[in-house]
This record gives structure tokens, C-alpha cells and sequence, in this order.
């Protein structure tokens, strides 16, 4: 299992691309290592989508600093969401990470989700993610590039060779642009689309 961590300048790319460096990467969190199999990129001012397209607020600044840090935000008043932050400073830009297979630390990560019903559900989804990490807005700002952060991102094994697209999940807006990115595994959660639904 790899144990070489990503470096902010290999981050420092467009979050289209990063999406692909991350997927196959490894997430440490809390105990459990978590494989991400399902991403989605989200730009700055020109991505309608993203928390960055109407500026800089004491929410989302993360994002306007430098690659390799982790942006967690709170969403619905119930979970939250973890992401890698790409390109350089005061240009915006993360990676949302949907889903993972939990690859060590399994029974802390069903202790933290004891009703999924097998280890594919663990991860499954983006809430579900950080729960098994153990992730929320405390950890909001963290270095994921150094050696004593306590949340670190480690390189894929190898390049993902097969990568699919589609829209992203649930997005009011842009619903359409094809920035989800998933390798096959049981853990990609399913698709909900965006925007308001007609009568």
C-alpha cells in the first residue's frame, strides 16, 4: 500500500485533472485508511456550482489558499463534506470526495457507522466518508501533504487506467457538466441529479 504522500505542487493543477491524480489515492484519518473511488472537480469563478463562484468568505477561504489542504464544510445542518484543495493561491479550486473502500481500520469505521449493512457501504458517499474518518469542521484547514498532519493524502499505487465521467450529484445549478469521476467499485454511490424537479 503506498505510503508516499502527495505534494501541494502535484496539486497544484486544475481540479478537472487533480480529479484523476486522486482517484486510487489514499485518505488517513482517525485511525482508518480510506481508498477514494469517486470524486468531483469544482472551479472558482467560472463554475456556477462551486462555493467560490460568488468569492471569498470566512466559509470557503480554504479553497483560495494553497493546494493540499483539506476544505471540510457542513451541509444540510446534519453532515459533513471533505476536499482537496488544487490550483494556487488566490485562484480557487477543490476536489470533492464522494466515496472510498475502507482499506484499514475497518471495525473503527463500523463502530463510527454501525448500520451499513457491509464494508462497500462504509464510505459510500460523501457524508459518509468523513464519518468513518472521523472528519468535520475542526479539521477544516489541514495540511494533507505533511508527514505529522493528522489527516494525510497518500499517492495511488498506480495511475487509474479505466476512469468514467458523469454530471455531479445534486448540484443546483450546472447540473449538467460532466465533472464526477469514478473508477469501478462497489462503494461509488449512486447518482441523484440537481436542480429543481418539474411537476
Amino acid at each position: 500500500m503506498s505510503s508516499r504522500q502527495l505534494t501541494r505542487e502535484e496539486l497544484a493543477i486544475d481540479p478537472v485533472d487533480a480529479s484523476r491524480l486522486l482517484l486510487g489515492s489514499f485518505l488517513e484519518a482517525g485511525g482508518v485508511r480510506v481508498r477514494i473511488v469517486e470524486v468531483e472537480a469544482y472551479r472558482g469563478g467560472d463554475d456556477p456550482a462551486s462555493h467560490c463562484y460568488r468569492g471569498k468568505t470566512p466559509r470557503n477561504e480554504v479553497m483560495f489558499g494553497s493546494a493540499g489542504f483539506l476544505y471540510v464544510y457542513f451541509v444540510y445542518g446534519m453532515h459533513f463534506c471533505a476536499n482537496v484543495v488544487t490550483l494556487t493561491d488566490g485562484v480557487p479550486g477543490a476536489v470533492l470526495l464522494r466515496a472510498g473502500e475502507v482499506v484499514e481500520g475497518e471495525d473503527i469505521a463500523f463502530s463510527r457507522r454501525p448500520a451499513s449493512r457491509s464494508a462497500a457501504e462504509l464510505a459510500k458517499g460523501p457524508a459518509r466518508l468523513c464519518k468513518v474518518l472521523g472528519l468535520d469542521r475542526s479539521q477544516n484547514g489541514l495540511e494533507l501533504t505533511s508527514s505529522s498532519s493528522p489527516v494525510r493524502l497518500y499517492a495511488a499505487e498506480e495511475p487509474a487506467t479505466v476512469v468514467r465521467s458523469g454530471p455531479r450529484v445534486g448540484v443546483a445549478v450546472a447540473m449538467d457538466v460532466p465533472w464526477r469521476f469514478w473508477i469501478d467499485s462497489p462503494a461509488v454511490s449512486t447518482y441523484k441529479r440537481g436542480g429543481k424537479r418539474r411537476a
